[in-house]
């Protein structure tokens, strides 16, 4: 049986639009195979049968997602995503210290197809990618960050700190084994997101509390 939101994750809630805490080791939509069908779409259906996918959060990543509950909240959602109207944040603990207090890295990525799902920087053939970060406070042997997508592309705030030679601690994917084991999860959180309401137009602003 397949579980359902805990009532404590829904941060909002109307006839157009639903906003949620996406717990982290969670697809947002069903994978291929039985054993990947959990996930958040599925275990909001029960409560929001109309429910549709606009964006979507990494398997590890923790955060707040923004679904639509008709087709034409769902399309106007979609289009400010694909328009960059909507603001994002997100925290995250990365590996040793930061020399400065703030930056953007500025690299093109694109899949690394003998690696999928794995993206890797590629001035060739890689797709623009921007990050900004702002260092929260330095920590032991890490420090917590900040972080600012410009742009949306696959696992792009996990490779941009890779590329600055600082992952993000518990990423299975892109940080050493030194840093792997240091946390049992990603630490990556989609702390805020704002976005025009699809119907009134309003700009609503949504933030979840970093857990980590």
């Amino acid at each position: 049986m397949t579980p359902v939101i805990d009532e404590h994750a829904i941060l909002f809630a109307d006839n157009d639009i639903l906003v949620v805490n996406k717990d982290p080791d969670l697809l947002s939509v069903p994978g291929r195979g039985e054993d990947k069908q959990d996930c958040l779409w599925r275990r909001v259906l029960p409560f929001f049968p109309t429910a549709l996918i606009v964006h979507r959060l990494d398997y590890p990543t923790s955060g707040i997602m923004v679904l639509g509950l008709s087709k034409e909240s769902h399309r106007h959602l979609s289009i400010q995503f694909q328009d960059r109207l909507t603001e994002k944040s997100y925290q995250a603990i990365v590996g040793g210290k930061l020399l400065a207090s703030c930056g953007t890295v500025d690299q093109p990525l694109r899949c690394d197809w003998e690696n999928r799902p794995l993206q890797i920087v590629d001035h060739e053939q890689g797709k623009p990618a921007q990050t900004r970060w702002r260092v929260i406070e330095p920590l032991d042997n890490a420090t917590r960050v900040e972080l600012t997508p410009i742009t949306g592309r696959s696992h792009q705030l996990r490779v941009h700190m890779q590329y600055l030679g600082h992952p993000i601690l518990g990423d299975r994917f892109y940080a050493q084994p030194d840093q792997r084991e240091r946390s049992e999860r990603l630490l990556l959180h989609a702390q805020s997101l704002s976005f025009n309401h699809p119907v009134s137009q309003a700009r609503l602003s949504f933030n979840a509390p970093c857990p980590f």
